[in-house]
């Protein structure tokens, strides 16, 4: 191993370098400011300078999410690093690795109000897997290379690595492999063999047996290994927001999503079944509604590669700590012993009843009276047109509700989306993200016209940086899933929901000319492939289009909040008729 001096900013940009580090979204400034000057000379880093630091955070995980790479953004110190903690809260919520590097005022400083002074590892700590403020410059490599192993490792997550201004311009001996100093990290992936066999013998003793299928499934990278799962053991499965494209939504055991918003299908399954599988998943309140009415007679298996996860919303009857492909691919095991000695489960009564419900209620939408244009046919089309390779990055609302339900995900990784945070203005920025990371996929921001306005800045950066994202605006005049609300629980008093952009307060269209984009506009249904077709034909400049939609279309079904998942209705004052406790 040999010693090369440089300063602790070239330490910085090598060890970036070291850890395989392609891309960094990022903005200057002063505290930080010394770690830019090595990265100016760098040949292996591409900086990709964006115009919010938020939309640094958000692309850093779009990038991550289509790559299975750690992504990184960087920022100075005070507001900088400030304005990432959005995007590193979304980040933590929804598992995604991301390193985000963040200048510090001088050591000397710290603690005194300096200019632009934040305690960001304070801050975010409760937001990160871990997070490193870092005074010497002697340890810059070797937490860059402790951040990365930390973020991309056990569940992912972000991790945050502060850095002193006067440890950046230091000179230090670099020195590099370095070893690594984490103690106390020591993720379990591998499961224990007795509690898998356990989980086996419960499978195929039930009669209405359930595999809920969450996010931790795709992180693992285990979709092979859950349509193997699934078709061994004949049982239905549910894919989470998170996990949609887990199993293709085309695979007859699939019964859609579950939750707030779910196929009715799939939440008469979970509140119906006798066994719940629950994997990579979380036991999110916008799956299971009001808690203690949440699927009454199933017994749980929980398997997690976070421990802290197990019985934390609902106790699990057999706990299974492990990677959830180590986990699914050592049940199958499990079960073909099982199927071997003549154990097999019989749920010819429960499909029936699953086959019912799907049948009887399927997703669909209204077309409006008046002629304007649906928002779910908008959605559904542009799905069918891009196929199931495209990428589909969802803002948060309704527009997030209607992607989920409505483009048929075949691949997993398809969908991106802020699911436990529900950010808006994530949808622009991680499409940008996106297409970096898979530059020769076509990717769609589905957005809605109030998440567009937080973050469409980055247009700017798509357009400069040759980032040819396509935008759907789905624009209804309105803060969409709030004026749903409204409507329905505050007798239509439309408080402060109204922004006016379907008056053309900004014209999207210029605006998106403005920012180096082509600009279109579509009202009428008659007119939506058209248009479509023409953005999937522009490849060399971002392409954003204005759907202009009716302003009262709702997302059914719904499972109002406080209320159980009995409770879902499939439009306003229509109910499933299934009886509780059925």
């Amino acid at each position: 191993m040999t010693t090369e001096q440089m300063t602790g900013a070239q330490a910085l940009v090598r060890a970036l370098e070291n850890v395989g580090v392609d891309t960094v979204f990022g903005i200057p400034g002063g505290a930080i400011l010394p770690a830019y000057d090595p990265l100016f000379d760098s040949r292996k880093l591409r900086h990709i300078l964006v115009r919010h630091e938020q939309g640094a955070g958000h692309a850093a995980q779009g990038y991550a999410m289509v790559t299975g790479r750690v992504g990184v953004c960087m920022a100075t110190s005070g507001p900088g690093a400030t304005n990432l903690v959005t995007a590193i809260s979304d980040a933590y919520m929804d598992s995604v690795p991301i390193v985000a590097i963040t200048g510090q005022v001088a050591s000397s400083l710290i603690g005194t109000d300096g200019f632009q002074e934040a305690d960001i590892a304070g801050i975010t700590m409760p937001i990160t897997k871990h997070n490193f403020l870092v005074t010497r410059a002697e340890d810059i490599g070797r937490t860059i290379a402790e951040a990365f192993h930390i973020a991309g490792t056990g569940r992912p997550g972000p991790v945050l690595v502060d850095i002193a201004k006067d440890a950046l311009q230091a000179t230090v001996g670099f020195e590099w492999p370095v070893a690594l100093q984490l103690p106390g990290y020591r993720p379990v992936t591998r499961p224990h063999s007795k509690q898998v066999r356990e989980a086996a013998r419960l499978i195929v003793q039930a009669r209405r047996p359930v595999l809920y299928v969450g996010g931790g499934v795709l992180k693992a990278g285990a979709a092979a290994e859950l349509k193997v799962l699934a078709e061994l053991t004949g049982a239905p499965v549910v894919t989470t927001l998170m996990a949609k494209g887990a199993l293709p939504d085309s695979h007859p055991l699939n019964m859609g999503m579950p939750g707030m918003h779910g196929a009715v299908g799939a939440v008469g399954a979970l509140q119906r079944a006798d066994l719940l599988v629950a994997l990579g998943a979380r036991f999110d309140d916008r799956v299971t509604g009001k808690l203690d009415g949440f699927a009454p007679h199933a017994k749980v298996v929980h398997a997690d590669i976070d421990p802290a996860e197990i019985s934390k919303n609902r106790h699990a009857d057999v706990p299974i700590v492990g990677d959830a492909r180590e986990v699914i691919a050592d049940l199958i095991v499990a079960l073909q012993n099982e199927q071997e000695a003549g154990r097999k489960g019989d749920y010819t009564d429960w499909w029936r009843q699953l086959g019912a419900w799907r049948d009887t209620y399927p997703l669909g939408y209204d077309t409006p009276a008046d002629g304007s244009l649906s928002p779910q046919y908008v959605i559904e089309r542009i799905g069918r047109i891009a196929g199931p390779e495209a990428y589909y990055v969802a803002g948060v609302g309704q527009h997030q509700m209607w992607a989920a339900q409505f483009i048929k995900y075949e691949r997993p990784g398809a969908f991106l989306n802020s699911g436990g945070a529900g950010t808006m203005g994530y949808s622009v920025p991680a499409a940008m993200g996106a297409k970096v990371g898979a530059p020769d996929s076509t990717v769609w921001a589905i957005d809605g016209d109030g998440c567009f306005q937080m973050t469409n800045q980055e247009l700017a950066t798509c357009a400069i940086e040759g980032i040819p994202v396509k935008v759907a605006v789905i624009n209804n005049g309105n803060l969409g899933m709030v004026r749903q609300w409204q409507t329905l629980f505050y007798e239509g008093r439309y408080s402060n929901t109204d922004l006016h952009s379907a008056k053309r307060i900004p014209d999207f269209v210029k605006l998106a000319e403005a920012y180096g984009c082509v600009g279109l506009r579509c009202e009428k249904a008659e007119d939506v492939d058209e248009v479509i077709a023409k953005a999937m034909e522009i490849n060399d400049a971002p392409v954003v289009i204005d759907f202009v939609v009716h302003q009262d279309a709702m997302v059914w079904p719904m499972v109002a909040a406080g209320t159980t998942n009995d409770d879902i209705k499939i439009a306003r004052d229509m109910a499933p008729e299934w009886e509780n406790g059925d």
